[in-house]
């Protein structure tokens, strides 16, 4: 008999690669998996082929409210379905997970995507972060299986803790691809439009650059963005393509020149982040501007897949896209880099470690 596997997140599951590569590589494991999120107004359908889904509806949308309202559903959503497993995924989820397993006596897993007391939506609301870490303090400890997406935050959570993380990194599938030659040099980011990611100063950048920036993805300053987009008269320049589907996001991503990567360093949660986007723009074998954090330079010295930047200086950020466009040499050579790591980085190797903490799991 099969054993089964419940996922909680927080998202509306459908642009949740690292969550889709999880629940997929178990599944093909032999494991019965059901990922739970919840369901917005403006969510489209979402149908994986490999596992199940069950979505949540909630009269509020965000903030405090919502997450109250939503640890209240998921706990007694949890309670009525039968499983031999509950993972929590990031804080937000952990309290209605741990309560279900233990009224259940099943075993409970941790996955912490960030270092949720420190996301910049957070670390300058004295209140909230309280309330974040007193969560952290109360449930990691207690929970047995545990696995983040990055050595740094992995070293946090156990100087803190005295806990063992296995990190889990969010790298992409390997995939057959031709890549696409494209006259047009675009650039590209993808990712949430939040704060801190270096996109206000991105976007002050291009009057100074000679190609077109692609903004894949939504989020909180999306507005401010246009805004500033139009202030600079750069609605030639600058494109919005929305939330895309990942083989959307795919194919825009093998069609762009430079990949872009910024993060302020405001932070544990940044300043120790591995995103997915970094794995990414490697799988589409494109160059990309990135800073020069830990986790990045520690990848960046062994592969040499793009640019580092030490801060979000504007004209840094012109100065370094400029060159990866202008300098042939150097541009190809991150490109050759970038088809030699894709084969060692890839999600076909990381989800060993994956397997590996699951078959441990005693029920």
């Amino acid at each position: 008999m099969k054993k089964k596997i419940i996922f909680a997140v927080t998202n509306d599951l459908t642009y949740d690669q690292r969550m889709y590569k999880i629940c997929t590589s178990l599944s093909s494991a032999g494991y019965e998996v059901k990922l739970v999120g919840r369901l917005r107004k403006n969510s489209i359908d979402f149908n994986p082929s490999h596992f199940s889904s069950h979505r949540i509806k909630c009269f509020s949308d965000k903030g405090k409210l919502f997450y109250l309202e939503y640890n209240f559903r998921l706990f007694f959503y949890l309670l009525f379905i039968s499983f031999d497993i509950v993972s929590a995924i990031d804080l937000d989820t952990v309290a209605p997970c741990y309560f279900a397993g233990k009224l259940k006596l099943k075993p409970i897993v941790f996955d912490a995507h960030e270092y949720f007391p420190e996301v910049p939506e957070v670390l300058h609301r004295p209140f909230t972060k309280k309330v974040w870490l007193w969560g952290e303090a109360f449930f990691v400890p207690r929970i047995k299986y545990l696995y983040t997406v990055s050595d740094g935050l992995a070293e946090i959570f156990k100087r803190k803790y005295k806990v063992d993380f296995t990190v889990i990194r969010n790298i992409s599938i390997l995939q057959e691809s031709s890549l696409i030659n494209t006259s047009e040099k675009y650039i590209l980011y993808q990712g949430m439009l939040n704060k801190g990611r270096g996109l206000e100063q991105l976007i002050e950048a291009m009057p100074n650059i000679d190609s077109k920036l692609y903004l894949a993805g939504d989020g909180d300053i999306a507005l401010n963005l246009k805004e500033k987009v139009a202030q600079l008269k750069l609605e030639n320049k600058v494109q919005f393509l929305g939330l895309l589907k990942p083989d959307e996001l795919r194919a825009v991503s093998l069609q762009a020149y430079i990949g872009i990567n910024l993060l302020e360093n405001i932070g544990a949660s940044y300043y120790f982040s591995l995103s997915n986007k970094f794995f990414d723009y490697i799988h589409a074998g494109i160059p990309q501007i990135a800073m020069n954090l830990p986790e990045y330079k520690k990848l960046n010295d062994q592969y040499k897949v793009g640019v580092l930047l030490d801060d979000l200086n504007i004209k840094k950020i012109a100065e370094a896209i400029n060159q990866l466009l202008n300098d042939r040499i150097l541009y190809q050579g991150l490109k050759e880099n970038t088809l030699i790591a894709q084969k060692e980085l890839c999600w076909q190797k990381e989800e060993e470690k994956l397997l590996e903490i699951y078959k441990k799991i005693n029920i």
